[in-house]
């Protein structure tokens, strides 16, 4: 966050701001130290290079090139918990509440809390929800490819499922008469007009179904991220609900057209873990009419999780593999009343380091419970869709170039070698500019220009790089980033 925004808080908001953002400033450091959980406090651990399995498939390959051409995707976690403005699904979770239910008002029981949340689909009603102008919005803002959450792990679904009423388009959804109730055929047909890749969030776990959570079991009404039952123990409860997850996932891959990517959530969904839904056997037979749709069962590893998903955070170095970190635009995930937004400056240098290091961004954003984006969500957009039509020819297409990222300046390449960009970040408006300018790349090359004008720069050679002179129109006020040109 910015630290003019941080001045606009209490103190006691800008502590907690300021704790948040240092707990997420952890998370790549200790998802590297360890892998024996999927997810803490809600945010997810990523697989490494060690478990990651280069796909057979000429196609699966062929979409990760694609897909690392894309560099920035549009994550939405968008759900009947938006009205609420809490945390999605987790509170739930009575082995979670420690951390989840700590912006809930409690005026009654857990469990009482648990059927309000579980009722939320009867207040769900999003009539100013226009598909289009989120697709026009998203298409101006430079995304590529967009992450829309078909169904979180409260097992509340955005489209016109066949194996449950607890959806946008059941009739206890007020919303279901809507000309749009059929929230993620409409959403994803408007995205695919404008060109942009589909990816289908879904989460392996569901909370709201009998077949994965029931009171009938040892458990009670205690429950955690897993089922209310030892699948081993109830084999046949247990299949019902793979076919039902199954039957679901080939819903979203036969009816909504063309899928570029199935992103998978709930990674302790998972056969390591006494959970098998039998998720290649599904993604096998989708794959026979959606050829090289990529797979992200994440924190997984192994043939089905073709790219890895940092959260909230971004990896030190390259890893090396396709990879893409999902990170907030805002505060949260969900919709955040009264929440703050990264500035264009902020995303744009952290979009820069990610591509640098070889990495995609999936820039969350929550709309609200109405069907708008929020307005500071939007001020954002625009701010970067200015940038990126300027110098979008340094991020997108790009590949990782030594040294990556050093001095404060970021390189990436095109994938033909015949240029390299050099990418010089200021993150904060008030830092003073120099018009000499150092970038420590010592590869050969002919000819150096300044992105936004073109203009010829005369490199003075030193040791482990070179300087230029930048003119004095550039540097009149504090670039987001100044952009090389390096022709080869």
């Amino acid at each position: 966050m910015a630290d003019n925004l941080k001045e606009m808080l209490s103190e006691e908001e800008a502590q907690k701001v300021s704790a948040a953002d240092a707990a997420k400033e952890s998370v790549c450091e200790e998802a590297e130290k360890s892998q024996t959980e999927e997810v803490e406090a809600g945010v997810h651990n990523y697989s490494g290079k060690d478990t990651y399995v280069v796909p057979a498939d000429p196609r699966i390959r062929q979409k990760l090139e694609w897909f690392q051409d894309q560099k920035l995707g549009l994550m939405m976690h968008w759900g009947a918990y938006s009205q609420l403005g809490i945390v999605e699904s987790w509170a739930l979770s009575d082995d979670d509440g420690d951390w989840a239910r700590h912006c809930i008002d409690w005026q009654t029981t857990g469990e009482q809390f648990k059927k309000d949340y579980f009722n939320l689909n009867k207040t769900f009603n999003p009539i100013r929800f226009e598909p289009d102008k989120w697709a026009d919005m998203a298409e101006d803002a430079g995304f590529k490819y967009m992450l829309f959450t078909t169904k979180h792990h409260d097992g509340f679904c955005m489209w016109d499922t066949d194996y449950t009423d607890y959806k946008t388009t059941g009739e206890d959804c007020p919303f279901h008469t809507h000309k749009y109730a059929d929230i993620v055929g409409h959403l994803f047909e408007a995205f695919r007009d404008k060109g942009i890749g589909i990816g289908a969030y879904f989460s392996k776990a569901d909370w709201h179904v009998d077949s994965y959570w029931s009171d009938k079991y040892d458990r009670k009404n205690y429950q955690w991220r897993g089922p209310s039952y030892d699948p081993k123990e109830y084999p046949e409860e247990w299949e019902r609900f793979v076919q039902f997850t199954q039957n679901q996932l080939m819903e979203l891959a036969t009816k909504y057209g063309k899928l570029d990517i199935l992103w998978l959530d709930a990674g302790w969904v998972r056969k390591e873990r006494g959970q098998d839904i039998r998720l290649g056997e599904v993604v096998d037979r989708i794959r026979k009419f959606q050829p090289g749709m990529l797979c992200a069962d994440r924190t997984v590893g192994g043939e089905y999780e073709n790219y890895v998903t940092p959260e909230q955070c971004v990896p030190d170095e390259p890893l090396g593999i396709p990879w893409e970190s999902c990170i907030t635009m805002g505060t949260s995930f969900s919709f955040n009343y009264e929440d703050t937004y990264k500035s264009p400056r902020e995303i744009i240098c952290l979009l820069v380091d990610i591509v640098a290091k070889g990495g995609n961004l999936a820039l969350n954003v929550g709309p609200q419970p109405d069907g708008r984006l929020p307005i500071g969500a939007i001020r954002t957009m625009k701010g970067m869709g200015e940038w990126l039509r300027k110098f979008g020819e340094a991020i997108y297409g790009t590949r990782v170039c030594a040294p990556y990222k050093k001095d404060n300046v970021a390189f990436t390449k095109k994938k033909d070698d015949s240029a390299v960009y050099a990418i010089r970040t200021y993150a904060d408006e008030a830092e003073a500019v120099s018009r000499e300018l150092w970038v420590p790349y010592t590869g050969k090359f002919n000819k150096i220009t300044l992105l936004n004008s073109g203009e010829e720069l005369t490199p003075v050679m030193g040791e482990g790089g070179f300087t230029v002179t930048l003119p004095e129109s550039a540097c009149t006020e504090t670039p987001i980033a100044h952009v090389l040109k390096i022709e080869m």
